[in-house]
């Protein structure tokens, strides 16, 4: 992992950063003096180990000129201020929560991707986020009911899909066939039947095995080549038959002018090691076809170490060696160490899988008159504020940001069907796309509001999660002269600590509009929802005013 991502090392590195490494290996495989001398040889730069975050602070007053990139072994949670950017290379760990990529971020100021995190973006865009046709999946391995959103995913955008692991008899028995009890998967049949279903809707074939090398397991010791419907109990398949093979190649070749295959996981049957050579010849025909015009992308590690043994066109193809990251993404689930960064943006590059980063709007089609002054709210919710206002100011136009995309859906229809022209929701992280989309707007941005962030997730541990220094600074550039911000919450420690944060991240812009420390009363006479529940149970609101400067 630290090899993989030397070039991100030295290129914050000669940027002139302090950079510290993180990593989740064991210490007791690798000791942090061994790793961090192995990286100095690499990168022609000093490493200097540490045991805690904490060493950090000594090493910073004792360490010579020359120390710059620090080695931790461990992370511990600690709570002061140290660290302004944290970079993010372990694209193929995204799928976890891990200290080292997702809880570190509640305590830098901006978290953003580096070289290798962004090249594993790429690599998921080339083979998912491109439309070419025909487009063939070929799957393998098992685990159907945990993986069967991903499987419908891929029916829905494929034009067949070839089965060659153990889901293969979740279809089979879905379809009526004999299958063995013990190659059944608990709770798979209906989701092979709604993969069946959906398959027909779309009129795509799934091709799945026709017959099988096989194992008995109390007598053979070598296997016995088995038609898939005549597979009986006692008998364990442990590779594909040369008729399945067979099927297979020919299946592809008729596909005239194939633009796109994926194949995603290996070809296994059990705790097996026997292969017959199926994998191998797997990997030729994919290989073969990849020296034409047909993309292909292979994930998982059997599969690519299958094919660039067997290839020489490996080199051509798209190489995605982690399958686990993948799976959860055709899932449609978030990936946390995604989700925790501020922004994948690195040496003028930019995607977001989640978020749709950066954001191209039609401010044209979403208002009347898109000249008019803009009144953001960060984390609109029910939106129950934003139509207030839009109601009450005609002239203003009013953008609610919300994570929520249930929300986000509601509020929309409810535009459409009120025929609203000064108002519009969009669902997005506001942290890492205010600028994106804010930027492009054609009128002033005259208000920025956040109301109510959630409590539980704005306690000293969980910074990261509404206010973070990205997104003051982006509202601070983006706001207009004397432009307002409007803060509220019914937990006053939540109130302060966003007062702090805009005039400790402000650079200097902001100043509280107002004598009191808090305003008795909302200035707009709109309540948000969370408000109006708070001010009905006779609890107390603090809100504030931030204005601004002029220059």
């Amino acid at each position: 992992m630290f090899i993989a991502a030397c070039s991100t090392i030295k290129y914050v590195h000669e940027a002139g950063a302090k950079v510290i490494l993180m990593s989740s290996w064991s210490s007791k495989t690798y000791s942090t003096d061994t790793v961090s001398a192995c990286l100095s040889s690499i990168l022609k730069l000093k490493v200097v180990p540490m045991k805690s975050f904490r060493g950090y602070e000594q090493l910073k007053m004792e360490s010579s000129p020359t120390a710059s990139i620090f080695l931790l072994e461990n992370l511990y949670i600690y709570k002061e201020d140290g660290v302004d950017i944290f970079i993010n290379d372990a694209f193929f760990q995204t799928h976890k929560t891990l200290a080292s990529t997702v809880g570190v971020t509640s305590f830098c100021n901006v978290s953003i991707a580096g070289f290798l995190f962004e090249q594993g973006l790429v690599q998921l865009k080339k083979a998912f986020g491109t439309k070419k046709s025909p487009f063939i999946a070929m799957v393998g391995g098992g685990n159907l009911v945990d993986k069967a959103g991903a499987v419908r995913y891929l029916v829905s955008v494929v034009d067949g899909l070839i089965l060659v692991g153990n889901m293969a008899f979740q279809i089979m028995q879905a379809l009526g066939l004999p299958v063995p009890k013990k190659l059944v998967e608990t709770g798979a049949f209906k989701e092979a039947v709604k993969i069946i279903q959906l398959a027909k809707s779309r009129n795509i074939s799934i091709l799945f095995p026709k017959d099988f090398w096989c194992l008995n397991n109390n007598h053979l010791k070598e296997p016995e080549l088995v038609p898939a419907h005549s597979i009986l109990e006692g008998w364990s398949p442990v590779a594909l038959g040369p008729n399945s093979l067979d099927e297979i190649t020919a299946f592809l070749s008729k596909s005239k002018f194939l633009q796109k295959i994926v194949w995603i996981g290996p070809v296994k049957f059990g705790s097996s090691t026997h292969d017959s050579n199926g994998t191998s010849k797997l990997a030729k025909l994919v290989g073969k076809l990849s020296e034409g015009n047909c993309d292909v992308t292979v994930v998982g590690n059997m599969a690519c170490e299958a094919l660039m043994g067997e290839s020489s066109s490996s080199s051509s193809c798209n190489i995605i060696e982690s399958a686990s990251v993948v799976w959860e993404f055709l899932k449609g689930r978030n990936l946390p160490g995604l989700m925790a960064l501020d922004r994948v943006q690195f040496a003028n590059f930019s995607f977001s899988c989640l978020n749709g980063y950066p954001y191209s709007i039609d401010w044209h089609a979403i208002y009347d008159d898109p000249r008019r002054p803009l009144l953001v709210d960060i984390g609109s919710g029910n939106g129950l504020f934003l139509f207030g206002m839009a109601s009450k100011r005609k002239d203003m136009n009013f953008l609610g940001l919300e994570m929520n995309g249930k929300l986000v859906k509601r509020c929309l229809e409810t535009v459409h069907q009120s025929g609203i022209k000064n108002g519009y929701f969009i669902e997005t992280n506001a942290t890492s796309t205010f600028h994106s989309i804010v930027s492009s707007y054609p009128g002033k941005l005259v208000l920025a509001s956040i109301q109510c962030p959630n409590p539980d997730f704005n306690r000293s541990e969980h910074r990261w999660k509404m206010v973070q220094r990205f997104l003051i600074e982006a509202i601070a550039d983006l706001l207009s002269s004397n432009g307002k911000v409007f803060l509220q919450s019914d937990i006053e420690d939540v109130a302060l600590r966003m007062k702090q944060q805009f005039l400790k991240y402000g650079n200097q812009k902001f100043i509280v509009d107002h004598q009191h420390e808090w305003l008795t009363e909302n200035p707009f006479g709109v309540e948000s929802d969370w408000e109006r529940h708070v001010l009905q149970r006779g609890l107390p609101m603090y809100r504030l005013m931030l204005s601004k400067l002029i220059k």
